[in-house]
């Protein structure tokens, strides 16, 4: 498969004037596949922004490749082709929008109309090119911080908390935008604390800890590698031999904790064997997958 970027064995350690050094990553082996829709989600800490910035160019790797668009990072074709919403926008207030646009185009090598700057600031729902950046809400500052990262159609666009600061419809906007871009092929690298619109907006999911990758997959994958099994058994099952048989009650019926799959579903099994044993009989089974939030708060608690 195609792949956006591949890095393989990637560390990163930064070394203050004073201090030790300070490791944030530490051998980490990803892909993410040409069109891919990837969530980079970890607490505080655990690298992401690190890995932004060896994907970016903008800091080096101590160890291990680093592989954009099937080239170099640094090399200033890739970088081109590649657009970056940043977590802090600092945008200079005596400009107007379109003004901003512009220069950043500039950067970019590209010569838009003024009409082409105008449709670029109404599709992320600005209005007016001439209106000054000082008087932008923090919304509209996030807005036209997208706006800028959309110039010149990039082929990889990373994302760090791109919903910063935007109200709930402004969200339900920027998603929509988004599929539109990944219809057009693009690559998107969302880096964001907001799980449930992560889950929304992404297809493949990379959980980061302590510079290490924990967990990665598709968004299916991810939810089911902390999937629980839910029976429920008919009225009047006995409740003390159902927990002696390995169930815990929740509110949606009986759950059997455990990966699906492999040497657990026999563990399953048996744990069935003995609750039908006690007399419960089994009116439905399911798997019942966690959000992403459970899945983050499960994946944390084990050891590395």
């Amino acid at each position: 498969m195609d792949s956006a970027v591949v890095v393989e064995n990637l560390s990163k350690t930064w070394r203050p004037p004073l201090g030790p050094p300070q490791p944030a990553l530490s051998g980490l082996t990803l892909t993410i596949p040409r069109g891919a829709a990837f969530g980079l989600i970890g607490p505080n800490g655990a690298g992401k922004t690190t890995f932004i910035k060896l994907l970016l160019a903008v800091a080096r790797p101590t160890g291990g490749t680093v592989e954009v668009l099937g080239g170099d990072p640094e090399d200033t074709r890739i970088r081109a082709r590649v657009g970056y919403l940043p977590e802090r926008m600092h945008l200079p207030a005596a400009l107007s929008g379109g003004d901003f646009l512009r220069s950043v185009a500039a950067l970019k090598r590209l010569r838009p109309s003024e009409a082409a700057l105008r449709v670029s600031m109404e599709r992320v729902g600005l209005g007016t090119t001439k209106q000054r950046i000082a008087t932008y809400s923090k919304g509209m500052r996030q807005r036209l911080g997208l706006a800028a990262a959309l110039l010149g159609g990039p082929d990889l666009l990373v994302l760090d908390e791109p919903t910063d600061g935007i109200d709930p419809v402004g969200r339900v906007e920027l998603r929509e935008l988004l599929v539109a871009e990944r219809r057009r092929g693009t690559t998107l690298l969302v880096n964001s604390h907001l799980l449930a619109e992560t889950e929304r907006v992404c297809d493949r999911i990379g959980i980061l800890d302590r510079g290490r990758l924990r967990l990665e997959g598709t968004l299916e994958e991810v939810r089911r590698s902390s999937t629980h099994w839910v029976a429920r058994f008919a009225e009047g099952a006995p409740a003390d031999r159902l927990r002696e048989a390995g169930f815990v009650a929740t509110g949606d019926g009986w759950a059997f904790t455990g990966p699906l799959g492999g040497p657990d579903a026999e563990a399953l099994n048996a744990a069935l064997d003995r609750a039908r044993a006690a007399g419960a009989r089994l009116v439905e089974l399911a798997p019942s997958s966690r959000d992403l939030e459970q899945v983050l708060s499960e994946t944390l608690e084990r050891p590395l």
